[in-house]
């Protein structure tokens, strides 16, 4: 029997953001390792996520904290096999057709813009699972938490549960955030920045969606579970704002994982 598999990636979460903040329910994941991602934005890093190439620590020889060593996910076809055994080893044209050829129930939502399911780019990331949800916005976690609810209440295990998570994402807010969301404190080539207020903003944004998360941690606590940042954001350093950007803090992201012993 296959374990429950949670994805969860913190849209354009800083490692050292998230290694500052109190996010308990995260944190009890697993170790937190300081990765890089294979993109600096969105969609290239989900593609990328679902083929395989997970965010990884290159320096250390170890299965799955560094998938060129060994990865979680491994397609059939897919280059360099690795030096470990690869937990999944997936036939199709991504791990989420993959999962399902092996019987997982495949749901997923995410929050930005590149899964909009209306746009022709949205569909190659989301088309793959049996469901999608596209919130409309980067700040609905709870309806995205209550969709998956509902969602997962209609099939059997095993699941596979991928969530995008926008709040992290400029400009850093959730429900009930006692800032203005139209003032956003991080917009490339733009003179009145605020680093200051961009680390206050995403930090308090960890901490929400940690609080917000401790249900569905719980639930897949048997599971296999990936957190991780799709990517980086600058704040000002060499005078670069935001992702999309070639810059070690934009490549910079937190990966915890929880891998269940192998049957």
């Amino acid at each position: 029997m296959h374990p429950d598999i949670l994805f969860v990636t913190l849209d354009s979460c800083r490692y050292d953001a998230f290694a500052a903040a109190h996010a308990p329910n995260l944190k009890s994941v697993g170790s937190l390792h300081r990765a890089k991602s294979p993109s600096h934005f969105t969609f290239g890093a989900h593609a990328a996520f679902f083929m395989g190439f997970t965010p990884g620590v290159a320096d250390i020889a170890a299965p799955y904290v560094n998938p060129k060593f060994g990865k979680i996910f491994r397609m059939n076809a897919g280059g360099f096999s690795g030096m470990a055994k690869p937990r999944f080893d997936l036939d199709g044209p991504n791990i989420i057709e993959g999962l399902r050829r092996l019987g997982f129930a495949a749901i997923g939502t995410g929050a930005v813009g590149w899964f909009d399911p209306g746009t022709a780019t949205g569909r190659v990331l989301t088309d793959p699972f049996e469901e999608f949800y596209f919130p409309g916005n980067s700040w609905s976690l709870g309806a995205q938490l209550r969709w998956i609810d509902a969602a997962l209440a209609k099939r059997p295990s095993p699941h596979f549960v991928f969530l995008n998570i926008g709040e992290t994402h400029v400009p850093y807010f959730h429900e009930g955030a006692p800032w203005d969301r139209q003032r956003n404190p991080c917009v490339p080539f733009r003179a009145d920045n605020d680093a200051v207020e961009c680390r206050r903003r995403q930090t308090a944004c960890i901490e929400f969606v940690d609080s917000a998360l401790a249900s569905l941690l719980d639930r897949f606590a048997e599971g296999l579970i990936i957190v991780c940042g799709d990517h980086g954001d600058a704040w000002g350093e060499g005078g670069l704002w935001e992702h999309g950007i070639s810059h070690d803090v934009v490549l910079e992201v937190p990966l915890l994982l929880r891998l269940p012993s192998a049957e």
